[in-house]
């Protein structure tokens, strides 16, 4: 019988980064919803995680996928598994010739 090296990481969560200021750290804002005990309405909730990245591989707009871990500071507690789709390139208009009268 052989094993295959394929863990699977429970407990994931999917989110945007939405800060890439610190080193090694991101913040990651993770949204869903949530159903109003009373009403029913569904609402749109959001909530934010301080993330390990330790090859500081993730930048602003990237969607990534998270799992919890041991905590690593006193709000880090989180860490990246992967990054699933990068954020698309700021236009530079500086590349532009400025236009003539």
């Amino acid at each position: 019988m052989s094993e295959t090296n394929t863990k699977k990481v429970t407990g994931t969560k999917v989110g945007v980064v939405t800060s890439s200021k610190r080193d090694k750290t991101r913040t990651v804002a993770v949204e869903f919803q949530k159903v109003h005990a009373k009403y029913g309405k569904r609402l749109r909730r959001q909530a934010k995680f301080q993330v390990h990245d330790e090859s500081n591989d993730s930048n602003e707009g990237d969607r990534v996928e998270i799992a919890q871990c041991r905590p690593l500071s006193k709000t880090k507690s989180w860490r990246l598994v992967k990054v699933l789709e990068r954020a698309p390139e700021a236009v530079s208009h500086s590349d532009e010739a400025p236009a003539a009268d």
